[in-house]
């Protein structure tokens, strides 16, 4: 049997808890009619680096982003839609102490969008997990 060292059951334990924060987002999303998502995808974001996923929206579809990282990481994150002609676009409603946001967006044509997350100032820079829920109507 291998043991693992300290610093992965850290990193573990933070994307458990990004998890569950885009989780919490994602379930006031479901109470306001959006249909959540079963799978959370979580990925590394780095300080200085955003992170862009790849997402076919489709027209007549609502969307809602549920985006978080560690609420204790005292990293701040913003992002964006980014849409077919690579401008930023959507509605965002930012979490107070800023480890998260919940991103509103309804595209005007069905194509292949990105969503883009990136660390603010305001808050510490370091590498973390970030966790996105996605809901539609």
């Amino acid at each position: 049997m291998m043991l693992l060292s300290p610093m992965v059951w850290l990193h573990a334990g933070e994307q458990e808890d990004a998890e569950k924060a885009a989780s919490a987002l994602a379930y006031d999303q479901e109470a306001e009619g959006y249909n959540i998502r079963a799978e959370v995808v979580t990925k590394t974001l780095e300080a200085k680096l955003g992170k862009a996923t790849r997402m076919q929206l489709y027209k007549g579809n609502e969307y809602c982003f549920c985006v978080a990282v560690p609420k204790g990481s005292g990293v701040h994150i913003t992002g964006a839609v980014l849409d077919l002609e690579g401008k930023p676009a959507g509605e965002i409603l930012p979490v107070l102490d800023g480890w998260g946001f919940v991103l509103f967006y309804k595209p005007k044509k069905t194509g292949m969008y990105m969503i883009a997350v990136h660390q603010t100032d305001q808050g510490k820079r370091k590498e973390v997990p970030v966790s996105m829920a996605t809901g539609y109507k």
